[in-house]
């Protein structure tokens, strides 16, 4: 089975080939850093981690541009709040999203624009809007693109341009040709600071939105390339306007692939800060270990929505240790000298099941439900090839990479247990129960298990020890 992807521009699953043999040149939307990140940041990161991660296992060189915006109205409101400089806190708001992105196991793009960086190319790109009739200059002293100029507006919302103004609520203003036009270039206000103005020839100002992932693809992957992904929420009017931008300067397709990732709900309701609802990653990893919040991401396909809630995440909890404890009781065979990653033997019939999920649209709750299939088949059968197996598969989805024991005994990282018995504790009590048994006092033995266990903590007996995991 070769893989296919469903395609936001045509809505129906296409088998992918790339443009360049062997090559994939993917861009996803990245953040506006003006803030943490929060949970639909994780799930856009996460979704598109996957994305780069299978095609990489699927033997294909990857080129991933993920931008940052570091100019934007909603920053200069947060620096002038904070009395500090733009740079300084896109800098630091940078930091932590790459701290976030690291604990999730998120890898790194191949690139990672900052929008600051590529203003030339964004005013060349509007240079030549404006030379062929698409944008316009405005009595305010914008540059808004001229939408009724370009033909295909509107197929990827899938709307045509009078639907897309019946709904349109923002109200118009006066310099602007037709509601659905949109500004390229934002001419300079007094009282904007002047670390936000750049000189051009429509005079000092600052650019659109829109324009910045049009520039920045184009300069890093070409005017046409493989997959453009974001969040559903960005495909209009984001999307619809890149492509109106990139292909009416370029007259070429700019993406063969669309792909847009689910929203996150809590509780059933949509996330929003007015609702209370709201939670940045690092607010859930104060509660759960980073790869419980990965796996629990993972179990929804990546196009569904996904309802965030504690049940949720404690079941994700449970079912991920359950993933770990066969690891645990059957450590996984030597992978080999060099063997990094460990070569997989995709005729395997678990291995088989395991791809074929991937290539069905990047299909990961088939995927994980595959990972317990084997699971259940180590635990039966005692085999550490097969163990290795589901590690090796594991780590395609950017789990179960960690020691087994160190996972049960309550994680590492951001979210390892706060509360109940700190390990020293525990290990303690494991040397008082030992020493108790040898004296053959099994009461007092006896009372330490049932004090552990009321804490928590379970023991494990074999002619090797005695060893603990947290209930």
């Amino acid at each position: 089975m070769t893989l296919r992807i469903h395609n936001t521009l045509t809505r129906r699953l296409e088998t992918f080939q790339p443009l360049q043999p062997g090559h994939v040149r993917l861009y996803v939307c990245g953040m506006t850093v003006y803030d943490l990140c929060h949970l639909g940041h994780a799930r856009s990161m996460l979704a598109f981690d996957v994305v780069q991660r299978w095609l990489k296992a699927s033997g294909y060189r990857v080129t991933y541009v993920r931008n940052i915006t570091d100019i934007d109205d909603k920053i200069i409101a947060r620096a002038l709040h904070n009395g500090e400089t733009i740079r300084s806190l896109t800098t630091r708001m940078v930091e932590a999203l790459h701290q976030d992105a690291d604990a999730l196991g998120i890898e790194r793009p191949t690139h990672e624009p900052r929008a600051t960086d590529y203003v030339p190319q964004m005013l060349a790109l509007i240079g030549q809007l404006e030379q062929k009739g698409l944008a316009y200059r405005a009595a305010d002293g914008d540059v808004n693109y001229a939408v009724r100029a370009f033909a295909g507006y509107g197929k990827l919302s899938g709307k045509s341009l009078d639907e897309l103004r019946a709904g349109e609520r923002v109200a118009v203003a006066d310099d602007k040709r037709d509601p659905l036009d949109f500004v390229l270039w934002k001419a300079a206000k007094p009282d904007e600071p002047a670390e936000v103005q750049w000189p051009s020839p429509y005079g000092a100002g600052r650019p659109g939105w829109h324009i910045e992932c049009s520039a920045m693809s184009c300069a890093l992957l070409g005017e046409s390339f493989d997959i453009h992904g974001g969040g559903a929420d960005l495909q209009f009017p984001h999307h619809e306007n890149e492509i109106a931008q990139s292909e009416g300067a370029s007259g070429q397709p700019l993406a063969r692939f669309w792909m847009h990732n689910g929203f996150v709900r809590v509780d059933e309701e949509k996330m929003s800060k007015s609702l209370g609802n709201f939670f940045t990653i690092r607010e859930v990893l104060q509660r759960y270990e980073p790869e419980t919040l990965r796996f629990f991401m993972l179990r929804a396909h990546y196009r569904s929505a996904l309802n965030y809630s504690d049940a949720h995440l404690d079941d994700a909890r449970s079912a991920l240790r359950r993933l770990y404890t066969a690891l645990a009781a059957v450590p996984a065979a030597p992978a080999g000298a060099g063997a990094n990653p460990p070569t997989i033997d995709w005729a395997e019939p678990h291995a088989a099941r395991f791809k074929a999920a991937l290539d069905d649209d990047f299909g990961t709750p088939q995927a994980l439900a595959l990972l317990f299939e084997l699971a259940t088949e180590v635990n039966r059968s005692r085999s550490a090839a097969l163990a290795a197996l589901l590690k090796a598969l594991g780590a395609i989805l950017g789990l179960l990479q960690q020691e087994p024991q160190a996972f049960l005994q309550g994680g590492v990282g951001a979210a390892a247990v706060a509360d109940g018995l700190p390990a020293s504790a525990i290990e303690a009590l494991i040397a008082e129960r030992r020493a108790a048994k040898a004296a053959r006092d099994f009461a007092l033995a006896d009372r330490i298990r049932l004090q552990l266990q009321d804490q928590g903590v379970l023991l494990q007996d074999s002619a090797q020890g005695t060893t603990w995991v947290r209930a």
